[in-house]
């Protein structure tokens, strides 16, 4: 994994991945909450409603709702027998195809994830923390490509929406997995529009948005901007939008960072993080943050 989202070709798009809406337990209707995150100045959306016999195994065809400026990606939360906790598992697929087969009977969370994957998803461990999942649940599912960093509706309802300690642990033992925040939004309250991704692609479209994000090139925030972040000189070097902290965080407790008013620029040395990894968190004066993938560094010499 690298910074290469800040190099690529194109430009940033605005999108959530994680939404429910009344073809499952949220309470809007497809079309509303397309509307919603529009009118919001997102750029697109990934409808994901619970994939359960319940609710008739879901996947939204919301390519009515896309427009000139805004589109859709389907996608769903995939249910299977059973963590560590005895729960079922809660897996984000975006980008399966509208015809994707129901959950079969025997079918565990592991292998439902790998036939998302087989299937063309981009699949996500959903909130971690809400399910007070293990190192071993996060080893349980090799397919994921990543973790939710930050999932707006648990932390609204119960103050357990962080997901960087099993992130930075699967990446700690070599897995490659980014890191996406979303809203997991029900409408049920203001849930909307309170974690979100920045994927970088050259055009606005579902497949383009949804191999950017299988590449790994986007970052996630609550609000702060990263316009830049780039390695030279032995140091990590962010243009963002205002903010307080810029901090570089790694294995264990290794950190550093630069803590000032209102800072559009900062510049981070990077010798404590040789041949290991790091990623960038950049907080604002509102507390909100932003955080880039991890990224790992070649040894010196």
């Amino acid at each position: 994994m690298s910074l290469h989202a800040f190099s690529a070709a194109g430009r940033f798009y605005r999108g959530n991945l994680h939404t429910h809406s009344n073809l499952s337990d949220g309470m809007l209707p497809p079309e509303a909450v397309c509307a919603h995150y529009r009118e919001a100045g997102y750029d697109f959306l990934a409808l994901t409603d619970h994939f359960q016999r319940r609710y008739g195994f879901p996947v939204a065809d919301t390519k009515a709702f896309r427009t000139n400026l805004f589109t859709t990606i389907p996608g769903a939360e995939l249910h299977a027998p059973v963590n560590s906790q005895g729960e079922i598992w809660h897996i984000l697929a975006v980008g399966l195809p509208e015809d994707f087969p129901a959950t079969g009977e025997a079918e565990t969370g592991p292998d439902l994830a790998r036939r998302a994957v087989e299937a063309g998803a981009f699949v996500a461990i959903a909130h971690p923390q809400w399910s007070s999942l293990t190192i071993e649940d996060g080893r349980a599912l090799p397919a994921a490509h990543a973790v939710e960093i930050y999932n707006h509706g648990c932390a609204l309802e119960c103050a357990r929406g962080d997901g960087a300690w099993l992130l930075d642990a699967l990446f700690g033992e070599g897995r490659d997995v980014t890191a996406i925040a979303t809203d997991d939004a029900h409408f049920r309250q203001d849930d909307a529009c309170g974690g979100w991704v920045m994927v970088k692609a050259e055009a606005n479209e579902p497949g383009a948005l949804l191999e950017a994000l299988k590449a790994g090139r986007f970052y996630s925030s609550q609000g702060p901007l990263i316009h830049a972040a780039e390695m030279s000189g032995g140091a990590l070097h962010v243009e963002c939008s205002p903010a307080v902290n810029v901090a570089v965080v790694g294995r264990g407790s290794r950190a550093a960072h630069v803590h000032r008013r209102q800072m559009t620029r900062a510049e981070i040395p990077l010798d404590r993080f040789a041949g290991d990894w790091f990623r960038l968190v950049v907080t604002d004066a509102a507390g909100r943050t932003a955080w880039t993938n991890p990224v790992q560094l070649p040894n010196q010499g």
